[in-house]
């Protein structure tokens, strides 16, 4: 996947409070899906429609623990964080280049 397109769905998956307080909770470690539900107090069904679009966007994985398949615990991944990190950074310095640029002109003029 090419990063543009990556990080639109990163940034989409990221619109939703619910997603982004998912993900709060996966940064302190993995978690199963039921017990993501109840600490975010959504139903099982939304809370599974959340994981799916965080799966989509790849900030999430997956896996299932030997003793019971039927368990879904998730993880968080940090390539898509990556990357926006770094389209953040490379947004800063043009933004920081800009208003340097803008400064530069007002005292200038003034």
């Amino acid at each position: 996947m090419s990063a543009v397109p990556a990080l639109d769905q990163t940034l989409a998956a990221l619109a939703d409070p619910h997603r982004r307080r998912a993900i709060d909770l996966l940064a302190q470690g993995p978690r199963a899906a039921g017990e993501l539900a109840r600490e975010l107090d959504i139903s099982a069904p939304a809370m599974s429609r959340h994981l799916r679009t965080l799966r989509a966007s790849g900030l999430v994985e997956e896996s299932h623990p030997e003793f019971d398949a039927r368990v879904r615990i998730y993880a968080l991944r940090p390539e898509p964080m990556v990357h926006l990190l770094r389209w953040l950074e490379e947004s800063e310095r043009l933004w920081s280049a800009q208003l340097l640029a803008f400064k530069a002109h007002v005292e200038r003029d003034a």
